[in-house]
């Protein structure tokens, strides 16, 4: 072999081993990234070669797989009572991807979760049995929500305090995840140009000014700070009360209510601003601010498992900000999962189990793959004795304060009303909040309004909720959480605490 040939010899065989070696390079090491490049369709038709895992609602599948007459999807996914879950379920789309528990649980859902791979198919190839994701969720309790919402603009989540069970989760106006399944651009371009947001998550992601409400979480910073002995001790609150440095009064929307140097209870009842604004001055906005937090605000991984966006109470404030802040104003916000959550605790003896809306996921053949009800996380927020006393003010409140259309016979019903200012100089139609706790059954306790009864007994029912209504054909005199949201919130606790 003359020298020429025995160099192209060589060549040729470095050659073969460079391809070999990209080859193998691309391989096992590029191919995932490959596999998960969004412009890479083999992935689309994979995740759509075969009927999709459920999610579950009360024991009945709320979505399904239809097979599609054309293309290289053989299925499609479908929803049943669409527009009443999209809140829970978000929508899986061939074209657009797939958000909520779908986005979530997308892999289980498709069977590419390898935690639901059998031994044998491993060694095979074959594709796993998609899973199902099984939720929390009571039917009923959506039902009523959603009902109850109606044509408002707005949204409303209930929880049960002492599991930490979401059993309700709905934002208005809603939309038909089955419209954007198969990746009609009509329906996405509609959707997403509507003024009104349908496909925004108002329950978990739009915080807002909670208003009033917020004054629960002053309430307990006061009460644990030890700033006042109890709910029924006077304090110290001129009325109206003088924004610290400025030349401006914090003033009542009830002329005449006893709010002047009111205790905590008579506060809560008339939503004296001025009481609850002089509290958060007196104990400053770092104390009001470790209180918040340990609600659940300025949590940025609040993962329901949904991730919910953060409700924020805001640091670097001056007196007269930090007292605005006291009354749920400024730049404080809050979502209606955040005041459920507040009212969840308070209901729950001062303990905050983690809210979780899936129970379990479960393998193609009906196995539990994950539990999400066995020892959920808790912690305690307030004393015992706190919690029973903002029970019992946030009773005043329902029997004979703000409060009085979220009264239902037979249960005893805590809450808290809020409205809060809207747009610049609340140039724009204000929101109305309402945030509750109910418990029925023999040991729910009185209808008393002092002492510390109301914690429920092992025989009743319980549930938390908050509602907030953003926009309604009420004309803006009429506007309240009393008068506007606390009517779905009855509803919601009727449907939770039914038997």
């Amino acid at each position: 072999m003359n020298k020429t040939i025995r160099r192209a010899s060589v060549f040729t065989l470095l050659l073969v081993v460079a391809l070999l070696a990209r080859a193998t390079w691309l391989q096992f090491y590029d191919g995932k990234a490959l596999a998960d490049d969004k412009d890479n369709r083999r992935g689309t038709i994979t995740r759509y070669g075969q009927p999709l895992g459920n999610i579950i609602v009360g024991g009945s599948a709320v979505t399904g797989s239809a097979q599609t007459d054309s293309g290289d999807l053989r299925y499609r996914r479908t929803y049943a009572n669409g527009p009443l879950y999209a809140a829970v379920t978000g929508y899986s789309s061939q074209v657009y991807g797939a958000t909520q528990l779908e986005g979530v649980y997308q892999q289980l859902l498709n069977g590419t979760d390898s935690r639901l791979d059998d031994p044998l198919d491993v060694l095979t190839g074959k594709r796993a049995a998609p899973g199902d994701v099984i939720t929390t969720i009571d039917p009923d309790v959506q039902k009523a929500a959603y009902a109850a919402l109606g044509s408002k603009k707005g949204a409303a989540v209930a929880i049960d305090p002492a599991t930490g069970r979401i059993l309700a989760v709905v934002s208005t106006p809603s939309y038909d995840p089955n419209a954007l399944s198969t990746g009609a651009g009509d329906a996405w371009n509609k959707l997403t140009q509507d003024a009104d947001k349908p496909m925004t998550n108002r329950a978990l992601r739009q915080p807002l000014p909670p208003g009033s409400t917020f004054k629960l979480v002053v309430a307990a910073a006061a009460l644990e700070d030890g700033l006042y002995a109890s709910v029924d001790t006077k304090t110290d609150s001129p009325d109206p009360y003088p924004l610290p440095g400025t030349t401006r009064n914090l003033v009542n929307e009830t002329p005449g209510a006893p709010c002047e140097n009111a205790t905590i209870r008579t506060a809560l009842q008339y939503s004296c601003n001025n009481v609850f604004g002089k509290l958060a001055v007196d104990l400053g906005q770092d104390k009001v601010r470790a209180m918040a937090e340990k609600f659940g605000f300025d949590d940025q991984a609040q993962d329901v498992p949904v991730r919910a966006y953060p409700s924020v109470y805001p640091s670097g404030m001056d007196k007269a900000q930090t007292a605005l802040s006291g009354i749920g104003q400024f730049d404080v916000t809050a979502t209606p999962l955040q005041l459920a959550m507040v009212s969840a605790a308070i209901a729950n003896g001062g303990t905050l189990v983690s809210p979780h809306m899936v129970s379990q996921t479960t393998d193609g053949k009906g196995n539990v793959v994950q539990n999400y009800d066995d020892h959920p996380d808790s912690k305690r927020i307030v004393s015992a004795s706190t919690a029973a006393q903002l029970q019992s003010a946030m009773r005043t409140v329902v029997e004979r304060g703000t409060g009085t259309n979220a009264r239902l016979p037979g249960v005893t019903v805590g809450g808290k009303t809020g409205t809060a200012q809207h747009g610049e100089n609340n140039s724009q139609v204000p929101y109305a909040w309402f945030t509750a706790y109910g418990k029925s059954g023999a040991s729910s306790g009185t209808s008393g309004t002092s002492g510390t009864s109301g914690t429920s007994g092992a025989s009743g029912k319980e549930v938390a909720v908050a509602v907030v209504v953003e926009q309604s054909d009420a004309a803006r005199s009429e506007v309240s959480g009393n008068g506007l949201a606390a009517p779905v919130a009855r509803a919601m606790m009727r449907a939770a605490l039914k038997g």
